[in-house]
C-alpha cells in the first residue's frame, strides 16, 4: 500500500509499505479516501516541530480522515485519538487529556496519509448520507472549534474577536455567529482569508496592524467579551491580551511555533481574564457531523482544493504560502 512519509522539512516521499494485518478483536479495517491537511501537519512540514516538540522523521501525518470499511463498504469518518478509558482524566470524562492517549499522526502511531488502516471500532463513525468524503474531513477541525467555544462560553449579544482565518478560525466564526454573538471581528494578514471570514459570519475584518485600533474604536474602547487566538503567530496572542475586555475570556486554539510565546500577563491580571489553551476536542464529533450534514452549503465550500496523494508535497507548499486562495486542502487517496 502507498504511504506518504514526511522525511524532512518540506520533503515528502511516497513509500510502498505492506498492508496492515487483518483487524484484531474490537478493530475494523478501513480504506482511507480523503484526509484534510491540518495546521499542526503544516507545523511539522514547515518548521520540523510542533511548539516545543521536535518532529521525528520519517513520520506519517494526517488526522482528518474519511473512508470506507473494508468488506462492507460503509462510509465512515475516523477518529484519530485512542484513549485508555481507565486513567483519572478518562474517568472524569476529559478523554482528550488521557494519560495514555495515542494520537494517529503523532509519536509512534502513523497518521492517515496511507491507503489502509486498522482502528478500534469505537473510533469509526458513520459518514452522514449526502456528505462527501472531502467535506466529511471537516468533522475534526469543526469539533475543535466547538470544543474551544465550550470554554469561551459565548452568549447572545456578546462581542468576539478571532485571530487567524484559516479553517479552524472561520469554523469558529461560523459557530460564534450561530450561537448569537452580536459582533465578530476577524484578524488575518492574508486578504483572501479575511474575505473568507466575512463569508462565514465576521462583521468586520482587520489586518494584524489594524486590529487593536479597529476593535477599540468599534467597542467604545471597551474591547471584546471573547478573544480567540486561532493563529498564535506574529504577536497575535499578545494582541488578544490587549483586545479582550475586563472580565472577558481569552481562548487559545492555535499552537504557537515559539516554545515560550509572549503574553502580557499583567494586562490579563488587571482585567481578571482567564487564558485557556485548547487541547484538540472532547465529545464534540457527533455534533460536528450533525452540523456538517444539516448545513452543507455553509461548511462545504470551505474545502477549496483536492489533490492526489502523489501531489501531497505541492499541496503542503500551497498551504504554507497561502497560494491560489486556498481554504481547506484535502488529499484524495482515490484519485
Amino acid at each position: 500500500m502507498r504511504t506518504a512519509q514526511l522525511i524532512a522539512q518540506h520533503r515528502f516521499a511516497l513509500v510502498e509499505a505492506p498492508p496492515p494485518p487483518p483487524p484484531g478483536p474490537g478493530e475494523v479495517q478501513v480504506r482511507v479516501h480523503a484526509v484534510g491537511i491540518c495546521g499542526s501537519d503544516l507545523h511539522n512540514f514547515s518548521e520540523g516541530q510542533i511548539g516545543d516538540t521536535p518532529t521525528v522523521f520519517p513520520v506519517v501525518l494526517g488526522h482528518e480522515p474519511t473512508g470506507t470499511i473494508v468488506g462492507s463498504g460503509e462510509r465512515v469518518i475516523l477518529e484519530p485519538a485512542v484513549y485508555c478509558y481507565h486513567c483519572p482524566m478518562c474517568r472524569s470524562g476529559r478523554h482528550n487529556l488521557c494519560d495514555h492517549i495515542r494520537f494517529y499522526s503523532s509519536g509512534p502511531d502513523p497518521g492517515f496519509f496511507r491507503d489502509i488502516v486498522n482502528l478500534p471500532t469505537h473510533n469509526v463513525l458513520p459518514l452522514p448520507v449526502g456528505l462527501g468524503f472531502a467535506e466529511g474531513t471537516l468533522f475534526e477541525p469543526l469539533a475543535i472549534a466547538l470544543h474551544s467555544l465550550h470554554f469561551a462560553r459565548p452568549t447572545p449579544g456578546e462581542t468576539a474577536a478571532v485571530w487567524g482565518c484559516g479553517p479552524i478560525g472561520v469554523l469558529t466564526i461560523a459557530m460564534l455567529k450561530l450561537q448569537g454573538v452580536r459582533r465578530i471581528f476577524a484578524i488575518d494578514p492574508v486578504p483572501h482569508r479575511r474575505t473568507m471570514a466575512l463569508t462565514y459570519g465576521a462583521d468586520a475584518v482587520f489586518t494584524p496592524a489594524e486590529a487593536l485600533s479597529g476593535i477599540r474604536s468599534s467597542t467604545n474602547n471597551r474591547g471584546v467579551d471573547i478573544a480567540l487566538d486561532c493563529a498564535t503567530k506574529d504577536g497575535s496572542l499578545e494582541a488578544a491580551c490587549y483586545a479582550v475586555a475586563r472580565g472577558g475570556r481569552l481562548v487559545v486554539t492555535g499552537i504557537p511555533s515559539d516554545p515560550m510565546p509572549a503574553i502580557h500577563f499583567h494586562e490579563l491580571r488587571r482585567k481578571e481574564v482567564p487564558l485557556i489553551p485548547i487541547r484538540r476536542s472532547n465529545h464534540e464529533t457527533h455534533v460536528a457531523l450533525d452540523l456538517l450534514h444539516e448545513r452543507p452549503t455553509l461548511f462545504g465550500p470551505l474545502v477549496t482544493h483536492e489533490r492526489p496523494l502523489e501531489a501531497i508535497e505541492e499541496a503542503f507548499t500551497m498551504l504554507e504560502h497561502y497560494r491560489d486562495n486556498v481554504g481547506k486542502a484535502v488529499i484524495d487517496l482515490t484519485a
